[in-house]
């Protein structure tokens, strides 16, 4: 949380609060009845985020001086196993035991999640955000997963792990290299660069057939006023936007 004080959570679903020029803990919560999985800090709000087995969510505010969380989410029916914040802090995102992504707005509360993004075809147990936009997820099937968040789309596999399942991913301050670890006891380093590429190659020429467009509607837009009255008032367009599953494939 900071460099006086540190988080830690076990399989009990105890957290306990640690000073570290002190040798016992400085406080203790038990709102978790199965064991602790993650851990994510708001600075803003000094509010600690807590994902457990459970399938419950907790918040901490470690200013306060009573042992007892903050707020308690509804039952989840699932394994709450990763949580990572996105949108510049305004969301959060978890990982579940289903392979579910669920996504959590603060100003709405922590009550529950407010959308959720299927398709992992195993649990999500660790996830890294690369972009405030864009998180990496470490799944059970050995597979590192990039994936945009609103709007969601899977941008594809960037690193595998064979059969052995994902325990922790990190990114490099310089966001180039995501680190990853598995039970195969090796560290693997991935180059992040040439997927960042292509998604900005990507942006520029979505912007550029926008521009193309604009263009075009404005010529018929000037053609379709010049036979109507001077008066009448152009009343836009609708766009139609495509659904479908981002992650059929997987």
């Amino acid at each position: 949380m900071n460099p006086n004080h540190i988080a830690s959570g076990d399989d009990e679903g105890v957290i306990k609060f640690w000073d570290p020029r002190e040798e016992a803990s400085i406080r203790t919560y038990s709102q978790h009845f199965d064991y602790i999985t993650d851990f994510i800090y708001f600075e803003d709000k000094r509010q600690l985020v807590t994902t457990s087995g459970d399938g419950h969510l907790s918040v901490i505010d470690i200013r306060s001086n009573k042992a007892q969380p903050l707020s308690i989410s509804d039952d989840q029916e699932d394994e709450l196993l990763s949580i990572v914040p996105i949108k510049r802090g305004t969301k959060a995102i978890v990982g579940s035991g289903l392979g579910v992504l669920s996504i959590w707005d603060r100003k709405k509360g922590w009550g529950d999640c407010v959308d959720r993004i299927p398709g992992h075809p195993a649990s999500v147990d660790a996830m890294v955000a690369l972009t405030p936009d864009i998180v990496a997820t470490g799944s059970e099937d050995g597979m590192i997963r990039v994936i945009q968040i609103l709007p969601h789309k899977f941008l594809g596999v960037v690193a595998t792990h064979g059969d052995f399942p994902i325990e922790r991913i990190r990114l490099d301050r310089n966001a180039k290299w995501l680190g990853s670890i598995s039970h195969e006891e090796c560290l693997k380093l991935t180059d992040l660069e040439d997927l960042f590429e292509d998604s900005s190659d990507e942006d520029e020429e979505m912007t550029n057939d926008r521009v193309e467009k604009s263009d075009s509607d404005e010529e018929k837009s000037k053609k379709k006023k010049s036979k109507k009255d001077s008066g009448m008032k152009d009343m836009g367009r609708s766009q139609a936007e495509d659904s479908f599953d981002f992650f059929a494939d997987l």
